[in-house]
């Protein structure tokens, strides 16, 4: 099963756009070995995606399903400079980190790392975001190459890594504060009632707990 996924994942185009109704392209993957999609899910890919995943699963060539959208030629977003506010959320939706900014100082698109998933355009709300076609009158992988794909899962995977990073340090820092607040509820408190500190005592050790036992299930 696991090789099947992986010869799956690699024919998929990477782009992370989530129109085949499923988060990234190795969580479609896996739904196309275990029977759970179907292989005509991935407008990026196109027609000669579903051909390629026809001849990987041993499946009939049938047509891109229209509920997932149409294939078309490659785009990349462009940020209208004189609209952006600066509010950082397209960058939070950008799959592949293709967007650089700071809060309250304009974006601006690395084309050259851009998927053209439109992920980042539903996120802005001063509708700031347009996309604009690269690739003339190619499409799919017509359009597309292997070493786009490669670059851009390269890019998603050193995303949620630094992601998976910085939510565990945040974790660490909010439990390091509860732990000091345990060692002396009194002074951490302005309550005195004896009943009250208890139960904050506990209320504070459960959560430590459901910490604890939050990073041993991720360890397995």
């Amino acid at each position: 099963m696991q090789d099947l996924v992986a010869r799956i994942h690699q024919a998929l185009p990477q782009t992370q756009c989530s129109r085949c109704d499923y988060p990234d392209c190795l969580s479609y993957a896996r739904a196309i070995a275990s029977g759970e999609a179907d292989i005509n899910q991935c407008p990026p890919g196109g027609e000669e995606g579903v051909s390629r995943l026809a001849k990987i699963t041993g499946q009939a060539v049938r047509p891109l399903n229209d509920n997932n959208g149409f294939e078309g030629p490659v785009t990349v977003a462009i940020i209208d400079e004189a609209w952006c506010i600066g509010c950082t959320l397209c960058i939070k939706a950008c799959p592949v980190d293709a967007i650089v900014g700071t809060n309250k100082a304009m974006h601006t698109v690395i084309e050259s790392a851009c998927t053209g998933c439109e992920l980042c355009i539903p996120a802005c709300p001063v509708d700031c975001i347009n996309l604009d076609s690269v690739s003339g009158q190619q499409t799919g992988w017509q359009a597309w190459s292997a070493s786009q794909a490669d670059t851009a899962l390269s890019r998603y995977t050193a995303r949620q890594t630094r992601l998976a990073r910085e939510d565990a340090e945040h974790n660490e820092r909010l439990e390091a504060k509860a732990q000091s607040k345990l060692v002396d509820v009194g002074a951490a408190s302005h309550y005195t009632d004896p009943a009250v500190l208890d139960s904050k005592r506990a209320v504070i050790e459960a959560v430590l707990a459901r910490a604890a036992a939050k990073r041993a299930a991720q360890t397995k």
